[in-house]
């Protein structure tokens, strides 16, 4: 009774939800500028006026250039890790073979080979993109994987009494199990990727929210620093309420 009549009014709506957030963060934001009073942290007001003024043309160029390659990654990503997935979860035997192999590669900090692929692979896009792919290709491999493990044998045994073929059961039993959980892992992955991202843009490079944010702090733009840390934040939650929309169309069951 006490926590309904203190939230009874709290608005309900998903917009409802994402402006009381907003509001939640602006004001803990300005009392930190105010308790702090340091021109390294500007009020939020302050940099959201420099965001508004400065997106077009200036942060516009490296807010696209860093979703393009998250994005990219994690096709990239999506497309190798899945269907091996699968294939090593549906098939004991093989997955016998290659489960040593994950389990040596995947606790690596893949970071720490950041200077080898960009020797290997320059500072350009390539080598950005070739890191978070790496990175997530783990996650995204290990969960399918133990999803497609988890499957009950008489499900299967059900489509193959019915006259299925091995591709029916990996289209119709398999992947279709395994999907919610993908897109679990892949959501997760956004964040890693994301922060893999910024890591590589400061490391090396003249593009992307990473490189503006680093440049404007040499600068000392306080204000356009935060600018395009709110440029990431926004590149985030365009990318989650991407994946929360495609969740919804491909998994439509689960919201019923």
């Amino acid at each position: 009774m006490f926590l309904k009549k203190w939230t009874g009014n709290l608005p309900t709506t998903k917009i409802g939800e994402y402006i009381f957030a907003f509001l939640f963060i602006v004001l803990l934001w300005q009392l930190l500028s105010w308790a702090l009073d340091i021109s390294a942290l500007p009020g939020p007001f302050i940099a959201l006026k420099v965001f508004l003024q400065d997106f077009y043309p200036f942060i516009a160029p490296h807010f696209l250039m860093s979703i393009y390659r998250v994005i990219l990654s994690l096709v990239i990503a999506l497309l190798m890790a899945v269907p091996l997935g699968l294939f090593l979860g549906g098939e004991k035997k093989w997955d016998r073979l290659f489960s040593p192999v994950i389990y040596l590669i995947y606790p690596v900090p893949k970071v720490a080979f950041l200077p080898v692929i960009f020797v290997l692979a320059g500072i350009g896009n390539l080598s950005k993109i070739l890191l978070i792919t790496i990175i997530i290709f783990f996650h995204i491999l290990v969960t399918t994987r133990d999803a497609a493990r988890g499957i009950s044998p008489r499900s299967i045994y059900s489509v193959l009494s019915l006259g299925a073929n091995r591709r029916d059961v990996y289209y119709h039993v398999i992947f279709p199990y395994c999907l919610p959980k993908i897109l679990t892992a892949t959501r997760i992955s956004l964040g890693t990727a994301i922060a893999v991202l910024f890591l590589s843009e400061t490391v090396a490079g003249s593009t992307g929210l990473g490189y503006f944010i680093l440049d404007s702090w040499y600068r000392a733009e306080y204000a356009q620093m935060f600018a395009g840390i709110i440029s990431m934040g926004l590149m985030g939650l365009l990318l989650y309420k991407g994946m929360d929309l495609l969740e919804k169309r491909w998994c439509h069951w689960q919201h019923y």
